[in-house]
């Protein structure tokens, strides 16, 4: 048991040191490519953070451990914006763009949805599997297709405003040479565009090399803390769905929290946001999706009348809190971790009554 708790240690510290370096590579690596910081962490972040949740569903689902596989996936996203989201409103409100509000934040919404009514026969078998694995696919996608358009349009309006500069009198240079400027998604206002950073190919290497490294430590971190955990659960003898909603799901969302919380402290808003609801649609589309295609999943009667409607709950909760100020203040935040606790007592209580 001592062995464990070393174990348990040594997975937090590689947890943290991979959730740092995998920031700082990617907030780096948005301004060397000009590709604004929140669809890094709608994409190469929250998959990243998400390879846990795929590593440890699939393996359950191959082994026939349907609970694990599923509750694993529920429990993460129910934690993810429950207690991650909380906790990193609590150290620092979070700015939320408005494109999220119109398009991720829906499309979370209706992926958790659309996944209780494939539950609805207590089974995702290989129809359901495929609809999901071609959400992803068309997500990414479209992913991709937004960026190169926005960099398209950043482009012809830096040759605009460099035109337009050159035209100007010096008398007018000081007072609109502010920056360049483009429509916002987000609102009726304009801001700043991302434009590519000078730097050379030497620095775009290096914040690959960081989000590399930082990916690996937090697999690494992560496997170790699980394997840990599940162990220490165990010996405890706690059951394995409870294991998958709360032990699993929590373990394997920690590099989310952890790379979330360092987000947070290096003032980048933007990756962690992006990173839960990216990782939130991963983890339906593309991990569910994939263990589906290889073999049906039986959905528990509690994980459809109980857990499936609680992850909606927690995802549809956040259209009020967004919608007016588009921030998460504190004391959402802290409303958000009181809920998720509820959820946790709730779910042991069920177990216990079951007993």
């Amino acid at each position: 048991m001592l062995l464990q708790f070393i174990l348990f240690i040594v997975g937090i510290t590689g947890v943290y040191f991979g959730a740092e370096w995998l920031v700082k590579g990617s907030s780096n690596l948005s301004r060397d490519l000009g590709i604004r910081p929140i669809v890094i962490g709608l994409t190469v972040v929250a998959f990243g953070t998400s390879s846990p949740e795929l590593a440890v569903s699939l393996t359950a689902g191959i082994k026939g451990s349907d609970d694990i596989a599923i509750g694993n996936i529920i429990g993460s996203n129910i934690a993810n914006i429950g207690l991650i989201l909380g906790i990193a409103a609590i150290v620092l409100p979070l700015q939320v763009e408005r494109i999220i509000m119109k398009r991720e934040l829906p499309l979370m919404i209706a992926i958790s949805a659309a996944l209780f009514f494939m539950a609805i026969d207590k089974k995702i078998g290989f129809i359901d599997g495929l609809v999901l694995f071609t959400g992803i696919i068309f997500y990414i996608s479209y992913q991709v297709y937004n960026t190169l358009n926005a960099k398209g349009r950043s482009r012809n309006s830096t040759g605009n405003a460099d035109e337009a500069t050159s035209l100007s009198s010096s008398a007018h240079s000081s007072h609109h040479h502010s920056g360049l400027y483009t429509p916002d998604d987000n609102a009726g206002i304009t801001k700043p565009a991302y434009k590519q950073s000078p730097t050379g190919k030497k620095n775009l290497l290096l914040n690959i090399f960081y989000i590399m490294v930082g990916l690996v430590c937090l697999l690494i971190g992560s496997h170790i803390l699980v394997k840990a955990a599940i162990f220490i659960a165990g010996r405890l003898g706690i059951s394995e769905m409870v294991i998958g909603l709360t032990v699993v799901a929590f373990g394997t969302s920690i590099p989310e929290m952890a790379t979330s919380v360092v987000s947070v402290f290096r003032k980048e808003a933007d990756i962690c946001v992006g990173n839960i609801i990216g990782s939130n649609i991963f983890n339906i589309l593309m991990i569910i999706g994939s263990v589906a295609l290889i073999r049906p999943l039986n959905v528990a009667r509690e994980t459809l009348f109980f857990e499936l409607p609680v992850m909606l709950l927690f995802s549809v909760a956040l259209i009020p809190m967004i919608r007016g100020s588009l921030r998460v203040n504190r004391l959402e935040g802290i409303l958000l971790v009181l809920g998720y606790f509820v959820f946790i007592f709730l779910l042991f209580q069920s177990i216990h009554n079951v007993g």
